[in-house]
Order: C-alpha cells, then structure tokens, then sequence
C-alpha cells in the first residue's frame, strides 16, 4: 500500500453526507470568497494577461474565462481562474502549510462542472477533499518549503486537485491513485520571483487547477503515475526535500483521515498580503485608530517575528523596503505596515505605484525593524506585535495572539460578504451578487453546478476587453 493509495480511497469513497456541518459551512463560504477573488484577479494586468494567453491557447470551449466571458476549454479556464483568484495574494491559506488551497480546487471544479454534469452536493465534496488532502499534504513537512525556495501551493494544491478531478470524473480508487503519481512527476512551484517581483507565483494556483485535471484525465486515459509518489525512494519528499531536518512526518497526509480535518485550521484573508503579516498589520491599525496616529509623526514601527517568516517577509531589506512591483509588495512586512499606517486600510485597491513609489510611504517603511523571536510560534499560528515610538517620545504597543480569519480569530459570514461585494462589484451589480450569494448558501439543493459560472458572468458589460 501507500499514501496515495489510502488518499484515493477515502476520496473516492467519501459521500456528501460524511461531511461535518462547519465544513460544509466553511467550503460555501471558500466558494463564495474564490469567486470573489477571481472576478477582482481579472481586472489586474496578470488576469488580463492570462485571459489572453488562455484564449490564444484554447479553441472555443464549454467552459468560462470568469470577468470576461471567454468560452475556452477546461484546462485553460482552470489556469485562467485559479491564477485570478490569487493574483491579489487575498485568498485563503492553510496557517501551518501555507498552501493557498481554495482557489486551486474551485477554480477545477468550476471548470469540471461546466463539462459534465455535477450537482452542489458533489462540488462541495469534492472541494473539501481538494482542499483537506492539500493541507495535509502540506504539513507533512510544514515550514521546509519556503526555505528551500519553493511555493507550497505549487506543490500541495496540484496533487489535492488530482484527487478532486478524479472524484468528478468519476475514477476508481486506483486510478485516482495513479492521477496523483502522475500529478507529482510534474511538481513545480520556485519562488525565484520574490527577488525581483514578477509574477509567477500568482500563476501557481492556475497551474495546479490545470495540472491536477490533466493528471485525472490521463489516468481515466490509462496513463499510469507512481504509486509510491509520495513517500517513494525518488518520490516527491525524496526529490524536494533533500536531508530533511526533521524528517517528513507521513502521518499527517492520513492520519485519522474524516474525522480530523486539517482544511479547519485555514484562514481567509482580511487583507490582499501575504498571511503571516496579518496580525501586524491588525495591530498597527488598531494602535492608528486608538490613538490617532498621523504616519508622519512615528520615530519607528518594531516587530518581533517568529524566525521562519524572516526570509520570506522581512528580508533581503532593501527588498522589502522599497519593493520593485505590487508583488513585491504583498511580502513585505516593511512597506505593508508602511503603507497601512498611511492609508488606515488595506484592501483590493492596495498596493498601486501611487503608494509604492511615495517618499513619504517608503521613509516610513525604513522605520518598520523586526527582530526574530525564538519564542513566537511556528507554522500553524501567525501571532503578531507592534510597537510603535512616535518622535515626540510616545510609545503604544499592542499584540495580535491569532491572525483574523483563522479559527481562533474568526473572520464573520458578514465580514466574508463584504469582501466579496468589495471584490466583485467591479465586474457584478448588486442584483448579480445577490443572486450569486443566494445561489452559493443553497449550493447543496443545486442539480446543476454549472449555475455558478453562468452567474458569474459580467453583469456592468465587458470593462475588461
């Protein structure tokens, strides 16, 4: 046997009403927050970027190209709208992976559903398996990835995508078995752009949409993947995890598999930044409504850090002082908070050149130090402190124990709607998400999921082309 194996089985066997109530609770509201994110992702020069290359790539198709109504094939939409709906770096995340799951897994079952028939029971199940398999994945060997220069969600989501796949298209147990080993022979993900702010981080959440459906496709096919694909002598820990320290940790991809689900410990996002800034960024806010802070007026913003955010949002610091592009930006903690402090929000309208090239902005974010704290928690609970010294000698400090959006701090069915009028307005009229939402809380009484990307569609005309 093996761990793709025993994936394969529970996914496959797994029904609708094997699901917790708060999972299916929290997968409609994933649903509703991707779809969000993937009609505010087109707008970005990425989104209208990818569209193009999406119908360049693909005859006229049966499925949806979301904020712009492009009909394409089922590979190509996926790409399309897994990579918009994590363009904004607003998605949610699994805390101790840091695997953007969501989108990957709804941007494939959109696509898989406008090409076979699929009932709202069977999307919501197959989302959530998607989903689970991801974050367990990802916490086999959680906070050795990015150290090691590689996305998680590049990795993780495509195999959690391989089994969502196969569950719609209908695959037996080992030929889902095989889709996944099939699925991590092609396991991609580098992070080289963080050193210069380019985009292609934002397009691995479309990679493994599209990945995870041609692998399930191939082994529906015949194409045959390694069983041991996981935990193998050449497997995918073996190859990206060279002297691991401490070793994989396999129990967790199946360990008590349907009754501990990892997707619970996943927050949304209540800014587009990267998540373990979150709790910094709700600190300085609240200490700049609390107190009246004028950004002008602060000496210095000090942070204490757990060690491993260190490479991934505080350094290179002339990097994260003065970040090159609107990526660049969203990991760092610098001119994040910089710009918080400035503005008093961050939202889908974050991060443009007016603020990232102000001198006033960019002073400040040279006032933002961190210090790595051994104490501060790991992977699993992004914990956040500020202190902040302004030039007149006064010092406010407040701490942040969980990030908003997670489970312990939770994000309400209220707060989640906001973001998604805040992000679909653009594209939707109020009449247009309403029914959108409506259609999203009833998703499980649906025959037809297919629904979710006629109503999607653009509603204020085609602003986009």
């Amino acid at each position: 046997m093996s761990l793709s194996s025993d994936l394969a089985r529970w996914s496959t066997s797994l029904t609708f009403d094997d699901l917790p109530a708060d999972v299916v609770h929290a997968t409609r509201l994933r649903v509703l927050d991707v779809i969000g994110l993937c009609l505010a992702g087109a707008g970005t020069p990425l989104g209208r970027s990818t569209r193009d290359a999406a119908s360049a790539l693909s005859p006229a198709g049966p499925c949806t190209i979301l904020g712009f109504g492009d009909k394409v094939g089922v590979t190509l939409a996926a790409l399309a709208n897994g990579t918009f709906s994590q363009a904004l770096e607003y998605d949610d995340t699994h805390n101790e992976s840091i695997v953007h799951m969501s989108s990957p897994s709804v941007a494939a079952a959109l696509a898989l559903s406008e090409v076979a028939a699929v009932s709202g029971r069977d999307f919501i199940a197959a989302v959530a398996v998607g989903n689970e398999i991801a974050c367990r994945l990802g916490s086999v060997a959680s906070g050795q990835f990015h150290k090691r220069g590689f996305h998680p969600t590049g990795l993780f989501a495509a195999f959690g995508v391989s089994y969502l796949a196969s569950r719609l298209l209908g695959l037996d147990a080992p030929s889902t078995a095989g889709a996944a080993g099939i699925c991590g022979s092609f396991a991609s993900g580098i992070l080289e752009c963080w050193v210069d702010g380019s985009d292609t981080k934002f397009l691995h959440a479309g990679w493994a949409a599209q990945s995870g459906i041609v692998s399930a496709h191939l082994a529906r096919a015949g194409a045959t993947g390694a069983v041991q694909v996981l935990e193998g002598r050449f497997g995918f820990f073996a190859s990206h995890l060279q002297h691991a320290d401490p070793p994989p940790d396999f129990d967790r991809a199946t360990g008590d598999l349907g009754h501990l689900w990892e997707s619970r410990n996943a927050s949304f996002k209540p800014f587009p930044a990267a998540h373990v800034i979150h709790p910094y960024i709700d600190a300085v806010l609240r200490l700049r409504a609390q107190h009246g802070i004028h950004a002008g007026d602060i000496e210095r913003v000090d942070c204490p850090v757990a060690p491993f955010i260190v490479g991934i949002v505080c350094e290179p610091t002339a990097e994260k002082f003065a970040p090159a592009t609107a990526s660049h930006c969203r990991v760092s903690l610098q001119y994040t908070l910089a710009e918080a402090m400035h503005r008093g929000s961050l939202g889908r309208d974050a991060y443009q050149d007016a603020s990232r090239l102000d001198p006033a902005v960019l002073d400040l974010a040279r006032r933002v130090r961190y210090r790595a704290d051994p104490e501060y928690p790991g992977p699993g609970r992004f914990k956040g402190a500020a202190t902040i010294t302004m030039k007149d000698g006064r010092v406010f400090e407040t701490v942040e124990e969980y990030n908003r959006g997670s489970k312990e701090n939770p994000m309400s069915d209220e707060d989640l709607r906001a973001k998604f009028d805040e992000n679909a307005g653009a594209a939707l009229d109020q009449r247009a998400r309403e029914r959108l939402v409506a259609t999203i809380a009833s998703l499980e009484t649906i025959p037809n999921a297919a629904v979710l990307a006629t109503l999607a569609a653009v509603s204020r005309g085609d602003s986009r082309r």
